[in-house]
């Protein structure tokens, strides 16, 4: 209950970032450099009518060129890349239909790289995305 004087409660609200964690046929993980000089994974804000499942694919083709498909949901965290800036990342572990050719470098980023799971612990990047990869990695070594 509010009195006169008190605003009624608006809860935080936060951009929802769905990243996707693809691997090429050698098994390397495909990672992008931001303005922040750090590795992330192919992704983006989800918004408009499509799925988190649609976004993500949608993400990697603009952002690399390759053909996915969303498999499981991996994780989901908070990260605050600057102070006071939240996004909430969720991941699916993807799997590529095309990735026999180099990725494509969109507006959006710096470089692409495609490193192997031993490479992938130190890389700057946000251990929200190592544990995501760690994750599909071992999914991959179950299936």
């Amino acid at each position: 209950m509010t009195g006169p004087s008190e605003q009624p409660y608006v809860p935080p609200t936060f951009p929802i970032s769905i990243k996707g964690v693809v691997l090429d046929p050698q098994r390397r993980v495909l990672l992008l450099k931001n303005e922040r000089q750090e590795w992330e994974l192919p992704g983006g804000k989800l918004e408009g009518p499509e799925t988190p499942e649609q976004r993500v694919e949608t993400e990697i083709r603009e952002e690399s060129g390759w053909a996915a498909t969303a498999g499981p949901l991996l994780d989901v965290w908070m990260y605050e890349p600057l102070p006071s800036r939240k996004v909430f990342i969720v991941t699916y572990g993807c799997t590529a239909l095309d990735a026999h050719r180099p990725p494509v470098i969109s507006h959006e980023h710096k470089e692409a790289g495609l490193f192997h799971r031993d490479e992938v612990p130190g890389l700057v990047m946000p251990q929200g995305y190592k544990d995501s990869i760690a994750r599909w990695y071992e999914l991959q070594i179950r299936a």
